[in-house]
């Protein structure tokens, strides 16, 4: 079993279960992948100013088009493998691309806008829609870090747009994750983590991490029985209990930026944890004990990680 990963290089790797880079395929700035949930696709965004979204399968891209907007940061496929959402991060535009029964393109995307602004200066003059979630009920959430909201879309034969959730100012929600009656989301901007009912009425809040050091969260994702952080700046990775918001563990990342993670089953069927170190441009291999992130020992150099994809049907 390996691992698909995405960067900034002109190309995604394509690594084994030894963490050897195996193959490579050719697309400019792939910062962020999805995989079809049943089907050998892959979807990559290109990070660039005239933002691409492309279908691979296996080393080849079979389908290209445009995001829809500037440097798209994120992509996700609902449940079904009917829709594709990609978050474009610099003008905050989601588009919604509809998927063939082959997971190709549709007719044409549909591209939804988005105004609004936040208090931090730096960083929230305009909307920034960063991640994007469809829950049970197929109602697509993105958070968008430059308004402070969770902006929602009805996703069934028509889409729908839905009054957004206005979430604590300042905070920058970045990534999120839910399950039964929860949802979880880190703020970039405010190093928090918080977790709500579905009415989005907010139930507890932590810091993302327990050291001094200033902290921009990247990604955050539920797994087993833990909640999962990556942190940016302390360069660690922090396991929370989900229904406490109680600290696990926090554990060195195994590099510098933790920019993304997943999980995949390693040999013997052994779950494993791979962390996107950006700035140290390596993927670091952690098994899990207990659900607490141990290092193997095992590196790969790459430039860039951003993204990393277990294996799945696109495997």
């Amino acid at each position: 079993m390996g691992v698909y990963v995405g960067g900034y290089e002109s190309k995604v790797s394509v690594v084994d279960g030894e963490l050897a880079v195996v193959g490579g395929i050719p697309v400019t700035a792939p910062s962020f992948l999805a995989a079809h949930p049943k089907l050998p696709l892959l979807y990559v965004v290109s990070e660039i100013d005239d933002g691409r979204i492309s279908v691979v399968q296996g080393f080849e891209t079979i389908e290209s088009r445009s995001s829809g907007g500037a440097s798209p940061c994120h992509a996700a496929v609902d449940p079904a493998g009917a829709w594709l959402a990609v978050s474009n991060y610099m003008d905050g535009v989601l588009s919604l691309h509809r998927l063939d029964a082959e997971g190709r393109f549709d007719g044409p995307a549909l591209e939804f806008p988005h105004h609004g602004s936040g208090p931090d200066l730096d960083r929230q003059l305009g909307p920034h829609a960063h991640q994007a979630v469809f829950d049970p009920d197929n109602i697509l959430h993105v958070s968008d870090l430059g308004t402070d909201e969770i902006r929602r879309y009805q996703v069934d034969d028509e889409v729908e747009v839905l009054p957004p959730v206005r979430l604590t100012p300042g905070s920058g929600p970045r990534h999120m994750d839910c399950r039964d009656d929860r949802w979880y989301l880190v703020g970039e901007l405010d190093g928090v983590v918080r977790a709500y009912d579905t009415d989005w009425k907010e139930l507890a809040r932590t810091p993302a991490t327990r050291t001094d050091l200033q902290n921009h969260p990247s990604h955050l994702q539920l797994h087993g029985e833990h909640l999962y952080v990556g942190n940016r700046g302390p360069n660690t990775i922090s396991v929370f209990d989900p229904e406490t918001l109680e600290l696990v563990a926090e554990v060195p990342s195994g590099g510098t930026w933790p920019r993304h993670f997943a999980f995949a089953d390693g040999r013997l069927t052994e779950k494993k944890l791979y962390v996107a170190n950006q700035h140290s441009g390596e993927v670091a291999e952690f098994r899990l004990a207990g659900g607490v992130p141990e290092p193997t020992g095992a590196v790969i150099a790459l430039g860039s990680p951003s993204c990393v994809v277990g294996s799945g049907p696109a495997a």
